[in-house]
């Protein structure tokens, strides 16, 4: 099946010369798993100090998988679209799948990034890594 052309979007969420893809577009207008898991779910914060941008990822645990994940970004539309994907990504992985996860995987979820938004999928595998820190044995 082809995929569907990428769009520009105007208004400065991307840049006025960007192309994103239909699936970022999609991950960014209907984010799935927003917000925040009370505890026992494990919630890490991530940022990055060059563009500003915060993630904050929430998981909960049972039997050594995620079984539910929840997301808030403050950043700019990748950074939105990339925490949608990567909840969608890690739900119902389990200690070692998670160390798989790559920023390729993660840019794949949203059909691609340019240059500029790369950093989206770093932060996310950032907050990966700080979540697998405090998984639990």
């Amino acid at each position: 099946m082809a995929r569907p052309p990428a769009v520009h979007l105007n208004g400065g969420m991307v840049g006025d010369s960007s192309l994103v893809s239909p699936e970022l577009i999609e991950h960014f207008q209907n984010p799935r798993n927003v917000g925040e898991l009370p505890p026992p779910a494990i919630t890490v914060e991530v940022s990055n100090p060059v563009c500003g941008d915060i993630l904050r990822l929430s998981a909960l645990i049972n039997g050594g998988y995620i079984t539910q994940c929840g997301f808030k970004v403050r950043g700019c539309t990748a950074s939105i679209a990339a925490g949608s994907a990567l909840t969608e990504l890690i739900a119902g992985r389990d200690k070692v799948r998670l160390r798989s996860l790559t920023a390729s995987d993660i840019e794949q979820a949203v059909g691609g990034l340019s240059n500029e938004s790369k950093h989206a999928a770093a932060l996310c595998l950032d907050a990966v890594r700080a979540l697998l820190a405090q998984f639990p044995v």
